[in-house]
């Protein structure tokens, strides 16, 4: 019986351990490599595109990074518990066919949705000053946020933020590769709101899809300014409960025009 407990033992740890490597890996891949294009290789040529005309301080990196760290750890513990520990629990299948192609592509769009849904009014109640004070301002210390600010949460949040990983797990039914494309969709997107530089094209803002969707600008200005902008895909719901703040169009376009 003792050497089951402890096989058993062994075996979690090393199940977390893995699950725990591939966060770590995925949030250093992607922040290192936008952080290396952007404030490193392409800092000049793309300058006018940087959101904030000022670098982030080397103190500010290194806070974002240990906090950082101390989110994976969470990320890496929940998840684990959701997909491996109690996984036969859950809606996810691995035969495509069970739900068909139609239902994978719907699918993506709603975890995207849920998850923006999910995001912005937990954004918006970690703003009540009690809550901002003791436990978002850890994240708010980023004013001007780099690539690696994409992580940097309170542990209380970091658990508010993995949440909607056992929500869809547990409602939705998904097929387990796509949700583990949602993951990386997931941290991409995340480092990209961060970036401190605006990646997609001038007048984007003015398209009719992308009108709708959060860019890099909008999310700047919510770190920038404490308040408004609280979406992380879409501004749908900044939208509609009058949440978008008045100069993100203005700072978008001036952000996106190249001066010669």
């Amino acid at each position: 019986m003792l050497i089951c407990k402890k096989h058993n033992m062994d075996l979690t740890l090393d199940i977390w351990t893995k699950v725990t490597s591939t966060i770590l890996f995925r949030y250093l891949s992607f922040a290192s490599v936008s952080f290396v294009i952007f404030y490193v290789i392409l800092k000049k040529s793309l300058w006018f595109r940087k959101i904030q005309k000022k670098m982030p301080k080397i103190s500010d990196y290194r806070r974002d990074i240990i906090w950082s760290i101390i989110t994976i750890i969470i990320f890496a513990t929940i998840i684990s518990l959701t997909f491996i520990k109690f996984n036969h629990l859950t809606n996810t299948y691995n035969d495509i066919d069970e739900y068909g192609y139609p239902y994978l592509f719907l699918s993506f769009f709603l975890m995207l949705f849920i998850h923006d849904t999910w995001f912005y009014w937990w954004h918006r109640v970690m703003h009540h000053p009690i809550l901002f004070k003791h436990i978002h301002l850890v994240h708010h210390k980023s004013t001007n946020p780099s690539p690696w600010t994409a992580y940097a949460f309170h542990p209380f949040e970091a658990i508010i933020e993995v949440g909607i990983h056992p929500l869809l797990a547990f409602t939705l039914p998904i097929y387990s590769p796509a949700i583990g494309m949602f993951f990386i969709f997931q941290i991409f997107y995340n480092v990209y709101g961060h970036l401190g530089f605006e990646i997609y094209p001038k007048g984007f803002h003015r398209h009719w899809l992308g009108g709708w969707i959060n860019t890099s600008v909008a999310h700047n200005l919510h770190h920038k300014k404490f308040d408004g902008n609280y979406g992380l895909y879409l501004l749908f719901w900044d939208r509609l409960m009058g949440t978008l703040r008045k100069e993100t169009v203005e700072v978008f376009e001036s952000t996106t025009k190249k001066i010669n």
